[in-house]
């Protein structure tokens, strides 16, 4: 049987604001009531970013807390809240590790080109993985190419990248005309991820566009999990603005549905991404 689709919510991202869409949830309270709607659509999971004063992408302990909280607040204490160490070229590997240790959170994910910058870089963000997979902590790995694919393999199979509890991202189109993704896209993660070191890692995909949809679905049905959500797409497979993201995680689920699959609660979701 096919396993049961996780979907995880990304809501806001690190540039998009209200000038984008008037509902991308940024204070600590948008954000709870917006993974609580997710949440009752369908979502497992919420991928959270936080802002400061100026609405400028954060890793601020802090502010992190403070939507954790809001999240666990309005949409209870099962849903499970991954953290991202985003650098947005503004935060060091250093910068990141620190804020991950200081916050402790359940999930975070990480730009393997943003851990493991320079061949220097190996020994300590080794050492920071290693502790976050005895802490238990669930960490995605973030691809953003058939080369991060490679790189992430040869990582792991030198030890550098634990592999208990880990998970990956693939990011279609990141760096196509427009940001425009086509389930095509997904092929070459596919052949990279199926050759060489092959790891048999849970994997999920983030698309871009109003083909959004189509893609994420498309890694559903060979296996894969989904990330949906305003931070990478506003669109609908129409053309139309979605109205908010508890709508494209409705749209997402009612598709998979339709297709058979079934739709993961966050502890059927804590259980796989922790196998």
């Amino acid at each position: 049987m096919t396993k049961p689709l996780i979907i995880m919510v990304a809501p806001n991202g690190a540039r998009r604001t209200k000038a984008d869409h008037p509902a991308l949830p940024i204070a600590p309270r948008e954000l709870g009531l917006d993974a609580a709607r997710c949440r009752e659509a369908g979502a497992a999971m919420i991928h959270l970013h936080v802002r400061d004063a100026e609405e400028r992408h954060s890793l601020d302990v802090d502010r992190y807390r403070a939507a954790i909280a809001a999240v666990r607040r309005e949409a209870g204490a099962e849903m499970i809240v991954q953290v991202t160490t985003e650098s947005v070229g503004l935060f060091s590997p250093a910068e990141q590790m620190a804020a991950m240790r200081a916050l402790r959170p359940e999930a975070f994910s990480v730009a393997v080109r943003e851990l493991f910058v320079e061949p220097d870089d190996e020994a300590e963000a080794g050492a920071f993985l290693a502790e976050q997979a005895r802490a238990g902590t669930l960490v995605q790995h973030i691809l953003y190419d058939a080369g991060d694919v490679t790189r992430f393999q040869g990582l792991a199979a030198r030890g550098l990248i634990p592999l208990e509890r880990a998970s990956v991202l693939f990011v279609l189109g990141r760096y196509s005309t427009g940001q425009r993704s086509e389930p095509a896209d997904l092929l070459p993660f596919l052949a990279a991820w199926n050759s060489g070191h092959h790891l048999d890692l849970p994997w999920s995909l983030c698309a871009f566009g109003p083909r959004e949809a189509a893609c994420l679905i498309a890694a559903a049905t060979l296996g894969g999990d989904a990330r949906v959500g305003f931070e990478n797409n506003l669109w609908r497979p129409d053309g139309s603005l979605a109205s908010d993201n508890a709508a494209q995680v409705a749209d997402l689920a009612a598709l998979a549905r339709g297709l058979g699959l079934t739709v993961a609660d966050p502890a059927t979701a804590r259980a796989l991404l922790a196998a």
